[in-house]
């Protein structure tokens, strides 16, 4: 009978492996980015700020919010005491009603390119651990709608023809008042703990009460 003759063994398929052959870092190379490492923190230590050079960034903090809402500041100055010659009988109803409607309008970032400016401001790096972003929207929120509805809620108080009409339009105004003032405090009170951490006593913004 003839041999039977051994099976034939499977030709070894070599497994592909999937993805990038990994690659070992060489010691000149881990060497080189440890040293570019400490060289970033030596920089950022080296360059710091200094207290005074903090002060200086806060006081250039103040004078740009103060730029960007003085125009509406300054209106609702304007429209008080236009609304309190009205109410002491100057008679100026119409004077007052057009400047106050102005000066309503200026107090939105529509019609005021200082006002608008604000609301892309980028507080500086040296000044971040003072909550200032949220200064500047709150810079923002006074104006408006919280200055511009107090000025309009003052245009109701001019045009009003009779005591009662007069008395609902002064409440409605005290309300928007309580929130601009309540706002003007909020602004205040991050300021004065930045001012405190830096012993710098910078001049705020001047913001009107009602």
């Amino acid at each position: 009978m003839p041999v039977n003759a051994p099976p034939a063994t499977p030709p070894v398929v070599p497994i592909r492996r999937s993805g990038w052959p990994a690659r070992r870092a060489s010691v000149p190379v881990l060497l080189a980015a440890v040293v570019i490492a400490a060289g970033v923190a030596l920089v950022s230590i080296a360059h710091k700020p200094s207290t005074a050079q903090r002060a200086s960034d806060l006081n250039a903090f103040m004078h740009d919010m103060n730029t960007a809402v003085e125009s509406c500041a300054g209106g609702v100055r304007e429209s008080l005491s236009a609304m309190r010659a009205v109410e002491a009988g100057s008679g100026q109803v119409a004077t007052a009603s057009k400047l106050i409607s102005y000066n309503a309008a200026n107090c939105s970032p529509a019609n005021s390119q200082p006002l608008a400016d604000l609301t892309q401001y980028q507080v500086t790096e040296s000044l971040s651990s003072f909550n200032l972003k949220t200064c500047v929207n709150d810079f923002v929120t006074w104006a408006f709608p919280y200055a511009m509805q107090a000025q309009q809620d003052m245009g109701t108080v001019v045009a009003a023809r009779d005591p009662a009409s007069r008395a609902r339009a002064s409440a409605t105004l005290a309300q928007a008042g309580r929130k601009l003032d309540a706002e003007r405090a909020a602004i205040y009170s991050i300021l004065a703990k930045a001012e405190r951490s830096l012993s710098d006593h910078a001049a705020r913004p001047a913001l009107p009460t009602l």
